[in-house]
């Protein structure tokens, strides 16, 4: 398949709502059998866990996955990548547990069900990637299958970069879960470099994949 039009780097509106959940589903579970989503929501079909998405990244309360902190690559006006960023003092850990009560209020998802979902997806905690002060933090990123390899999303990482320095930052994260290699590779291109890891046997039990690897950069 070729791309008939040049991609346009935009911000993402609450247009682009259903492909930023597809995006959150997609991007954590990277190259594994089933990701943070997939667990969290194990009773639910695909159309479920996406319309439970579409809730969660369009919640009053902001978080690092909501629509906000993305930038989106469109051709032909159609969005085909994404990936977003944050500060973890802002956006971190508290406002995301703030909005999951939002989006299980809004789509009636029980405390018993919400709780029964991180029960099976809470090993991921162990391998939470620890980060330096004011780290400008790159996370969900994924592409269509029809337009990847093609430089998307290096496109969007160096606007991305370029958003996180005019916010102040100087120094860039962005994690992959170990084993995707070609995802590792990508970002290596984009000038990160690995730092760290999290292992956890607990995890790996779980998820499939040892834990994840933490990448650097300063920006």
């Amino acid at each position: 398949m070729t791309i008939a039009a040049e991609p346009r780097i935009v911000e993402a509106t609450p247009e682009h709502v259903p492909f930023i959940a597809w995006v959150t589903l997609e991007a954590f579970r990277s190259h594994l059998p089933r990701g943070f989503w997939d667990f969290m929501f194990y009773e639910m079909d695909e159309a479920g866990k996406l319309n439970y998405l579409e809730t969660l990244v369009a919640t009053e309360q902001r978080h690092w996955a909501h629509y906000s902190t993305f930038l989106v690559a469109e051709v032909e006006g159609q969005p085909v990548s994404a990936l977003c960023a944050y500060f973890e003092d802002e956006l971190g850990g508290p406002t995301i547990r703030l909005a999951g009560m939002e989006a299980n209020q809004k789509t009636g998802r029980t405390e018993e069900q919400a709780a029964a979902g991180f029960e099976r997806a809470m090993t991921i905690m162990n391998v939470i990637p620890e980060h330096v002060a004011r780290a400008w933090i790159v996370e969900n990123v994924a592409t269509l299958p029809d337009f990847r390899r093609r430089g998307l999303s290096d496109r969007l990482m160096g606007a991305m970069l370029d958003r996180g320095r005019a916010a102040g930052a100087s120094t860039a994260d962005i994690s992959v879960f170990i084993g995707n290699d070609g995802a590792q590779r990508a970002y290596e291109k984009c000038g990160f470099k690995a730092v760290a890891e999290k292992l956890d046997e607990e995890f790996e039990s779980v998820y499939k994949t040892p834990g994840v690897r933490t990448l650097r950069r300063a920006i």
